[in-house]
């Protein structure tokens, strides 16, 4: 099993930037691949960005250039640093773990990006 506990996330203005992070409770390389997913009110969960456990990496189009997911081994832990961020970037983000087949979902933070 893989339990995530994701931290950052909060208001901020367009524009600005703000950094998620998901510490995993086991070495983050021996997991298949991690990422983000976001929900929106009233919209189905969306794919964000991925890092796979051999460093392949995935951008949804909407946040490419933008955003960038990062890795530190050491503390098992994921990154999305999010820079220039919009009012559609406003979302419940949660991080994500796919394990042994299994996917294994943090407990999500709120993003807000206000106008």
């Amino acid at each position: 099993q893989v339990q995530l506990v994701e931290s950052g996330g909060g208001l901020v203005q367009a524009g600005g930037s703000l950094r998620l992070s998901c510490a995993a409770s086991r070495s983050i390389f021996s997991i298949n691949n991690m990422g983000w997913w976001r929900q929106a009110p009233g919209k189905q969960r969306e794919f964000v960005a991925l890092i796979t456990s051999i460093a392949d990496i995935m951008y949804a189009d909407s946040v490419k250039g933008r955003f960038t997911i990062s890795r530190d081994m050491s503390k098992n832990t994921v990154y999305l640093q999010m820079n220039s961020l919009k009012p559609e970037d406003t979302a419940v983000y949660y991080c994500k773990a796919y394990y042994n087949g299994v996917d294994y979902w943090g407990q999500g933070n709120q993003v807000t990006v206000s106008s």
